[in-house]
């Protein structure tokens, strides 16, 4: 018996370390702060606890007690991001219903987004028939704020230096309608219809971090505030949205969030100074990558000091490229076409796989499962770039990959 007792922990320990060593590879892990993601810029005492709020209630879970649902794709908003870095499947979104700039035509049966989860009682909502849809992996949170304190004048710049690109690049920014609660960037320019440049999400259609917020709440969460007062809808149901709820954040909760996001530090470059890193970056900006991913921007005022007049690396122009027809989800947001997407930052790159279960979802639906194949997927305006870095020998298209890990 005491045999059959030995062969049995034995068999238990060999099964559990078995399950662990199995999920490690999809469960989102978290990033030693040490080797990433740094915590807050420069901040003030005061800043700091204002910080320390908003981490807790980023990564806080909610319950139906304090607001979730009822309709969600997450519990919290570090379900989606990870170490404040990228999504991974397991947290993917589908938006739905817009297919050009005239706007979405399926509001009335709940778009632009799917909860994909919703609490007992309710129905759970259903693409509704006729519209098209995109899925998203949620995008990386790190140095945001830096990203939001670049001036229009510069995303201007960089879209009117496209007009002559051998290559074909075309950037542009997306203009859209930005809501009354939100109030314009410091510097902002508006188009002659009132529209503003808008920088953020996978199609760039949200002006800042703070409507981001909101709709993250709203959307992701099924959580009301004063700004997004009304309940995601749900035709099937008829769950009504014309009554606005109490919020279920309050302001100062809501504005300690983003404050924490619009705070995060930058991710941190590693071996900078390697020679193969060095000279992947040269190979990188040979191959005309670079064209999109601009490695660097500096950012005009911000209220948080440590983010005003700073030079940056983050890889983009913020612009929306039309990528071809491979990536053509056939679904949009402002005035972007369906083929057209944001240039994504690159930094935190190699720090991906660490909160993607050991590897890899890249581009806007974690179709790449390597730097290489998210490289092939470019097309359109990127084809060329892409071209060239099929072209190169297997050794120097791995020091490009060796200089984006670096990332």
């Amino acid at each position: 018996m005491k045999k059959l007792y030995i062969i049995l922990s034995i068999s238990i320990i060999v099964a559990s370390v078995t399950i662990v060593s199995s999920c490690s590879k999809i469960i989102p892990g978290m990033i030693n702060p040490l080797q990433g993601l740094c915590g807050p810029t420069d901040l003030t005492s005061a800043q700091t606890l204002l910080f320390s709020k908003g981490n807790d209630q980023f990564f806080g879970n909610r319950t139906t007690a304090t607001g979730l649902g009822p309709y969600f794709v997450a519990t919290s908003c570090g379900s989606c991001h990870s170490s404040d870095n990228r999504g991974h499947p397991f947290t993917i979104l589908t938006r739905f219903g817009q297919t050009d700039s005239t706007g979405n035509k399926f509001l009335a049966q709940g778009a632009p987004q799917l909860g994909t989860f919703c609490l007992p009682g309710y129905t759970p909502e259903q693409l509704p028939a006729g519209a098209t849809s995109t899925k998203l992996i949620a995008p990386i949170t790190g140095g945001v704020g830096y990203i939001e304190a670049v001036p229009d004048s510069a995303i201007l710049a960089m879209a009117a230096a496209n007009v002559n690109n051998p290559d074909g690049v075309r950037g542009h920014p997306n203009y859209n309608t930005i809501p009354s609660y939100v109030n314009p960037l410091p510097g902002a320019i508006a188009r002659a219809d009132g529209k503003y440049i808008c920088r953020f999400g996978r199609k760039a259609a949200v002006y800042d971090l703070f409507q981001q917020t909101a709709l993250a709440y709203n959307h992701d969460m099924g959580i009301t505030s004063s700004y997004m007062p009304f309940n995601p809808y749900n035709y099937l149901d008829q769950t009504a949205s014309t009554v606005p709820s109490i919020p279920e954040v309050d302001n100062d909760t809501f504005n300690s969030v983003v404050f924490y996001v619009q705070c995060l530090q930058t991710p941190l470059q590693r071996n900078a100074g390697d020679a193969t890193v060095q000279a992947g970056l040269a190979l990188f900006i040979k191959t005309g990558c670079e064209n999109c991913h601009k490695q660097t921007l500096t950012t005009g005022y911000s209220p948080v000091d440590g983010l005003a007049y700073q030079t940056i690396h983050p890889f983009t122009d913020l612009l929306v490229h039309d990528m071809g027809p491979g990536l053509d989800d056939h679904y949009t947001e402002g005035n972007a076409k369906t083929s057209e997407w944001r240039t994504t930052p690159l930094w935190g790159l190699g720090l991906a796989p660490g909160v993607q279960g050991g590897s890899y979802y890249l581009l806007h639906d974690g179709r790449a499962h390597s730097i290489a194949q998210a490289i092939q997927m470019h097309g359109g305006e990127a084809a060329v770039s892409a071209a060239r870095f099929s072209k190169l020998s297997s050794q120097d298209q791995n020091t490009i990959i060796t200089f984006l890990k670096s990332l």
